[in-house]
């Protein structure tokens, strides 16, 4: 019997979960493909930690940007590798996939997905939007006739809802997040201190010093890379607060879109999320200050979820199971006349 399974198809990491067994799968969404041949040579966290340091016939691509497909080929052969790992094909059944999208994503995009994900091994496929199945990951409960906000910063989107009865009352997605940052890193690092720094330096300066706020002792780290003038290897040090400053445009940015979905909401539901609050989930939101940095702007309180990394993949796995549910109660209901 085939084991139903979830997908977080992110563009920065691909996140699956297995019926019965929870989150089995966590690896970036890059794929190393030979160029003289098309070959692939590596998926996954090995094809990661080519970024960068390949010669000129090996690529490393990532198949998704910002949130959707830029190359079905190679998106559709990293999902095979990705669920061929798992064992959760039966001997004749293929498993149902539930796999999740930005919410402003087009018609095209959206056939794009869900035939990357059948092709890959899938029997049924359901596609569901991040930030609702984020908030069902998050422990939110959206089937109720109330008011909730989440918002769902992952690596190439931001998805902003606020859902009541099961669904999304209005929503808004940007195309900026996690990517955008370690862009906006490499970018200050490069004006301000004339070092070329690659996509891996940038993301680890984030992990160690991303802070949305400034803070008053920041912490500092050891940067190499390659001096714009002389072309040389090169080493500086950076501090928290310049982080902050490179950081700051992108992220009002998002607050700018979080405050116009609010400005949309119908006043009870208003109400419902100055009780409630806002959830953040998504890799970002474990950013230093990010909840805080909200809540300044949005005057309503901002918590960050468990584990907002693995929020949309989990939600996606008891959407799937919440809906097996349903129709096995649907069954029984027609054996009994019902």
């Amino acid at each position: 019997m085939a084991k139903d399974i979830g997908i977080d198809l992110g563009t920065a990491n691909v996140l699956i979960y297995v019926q019965g067994k929870g989150i089995v799968l966590n690896e970036p969404s890059v794929v190393a493909i030979d160029t003289q041949t098309n070959k692939v040579l590596a998926v996954g966290s090995e094809a990661y930690r080519m970024v960068g340091r390949t010669p000129s016939n090996i690529r490393a691509i990532r198949p998704l940007k910002n949130g959707v497909i830029s190359d079905f080929d190679v998106t559709q052969e990293m999902l095979a590798y990705f669920i061929g790992k798992l064992s959760v094909k039966g001997f004749v059944s293929k498993p149902n996939i539930m796999i999740c999208a930005p919410t402003n994503i087009t018609e095209i995009e959206r056939k794009a997905i869900m035939q990357a994900a059948e092709q890959s091994g899938g029997g049924k496929v359901y596609l569901e939007y991040e930030p609702k199945v984020a908030a069902i990951g998050a422990g939110l409960d959206i089937f109720k006739p109330s008011g909730n906000m989440v918002i769902d910063m992952g690596g190439g989107t931001c998805d902003i809802a606020v859902l009541s009865l099961g669904d999304i009352v209005t929503s808004q997605s940007i195309r900026m997040a996690g990517d955008q940052l370690n862009q906006d890193i490499a970018s200050f690092i490069k004006d301000h201190h004339g070092l070329v720094v690659g996509e891996h330096t940038a993301e680890k300066i984030k992990i160690e010093l991303g802070t949305a706020l400034k803070v008053d002792e920041p912490k500092t780290m050891a940067v190499r890379g390659r001096d714009v003038a002389s072309g040389m290897p090169k080493q500086i040090e950076i501090n928290q607060n310049e982080v902050e400053e490179a950081l700051h445009d992108t992220l009002y940015q998002i607050v700018r879109a979080a405050i116009s979905v609010l400005e949309t909401v119908p006043p009870e539901l208003a109400s419902d999320i100055i009780d409630r609050g806002v959830m953040l989930t998504g890799g970002t939101a474990l950013l230093h200050g990010v909840d805080q940095l909200f809540s300044s702007y949005l005057k309503v309180p901002v918590v960050v979820s468990q584990d907002p990394l693995d929020n949309v993949a989990k939600g996606a796995g008891e959407m799937l199971e919440r809906m097996q549910g349903d129709d096995n109660g649907k069954k029984k209901r027609k054996k009994y006349g019902k």
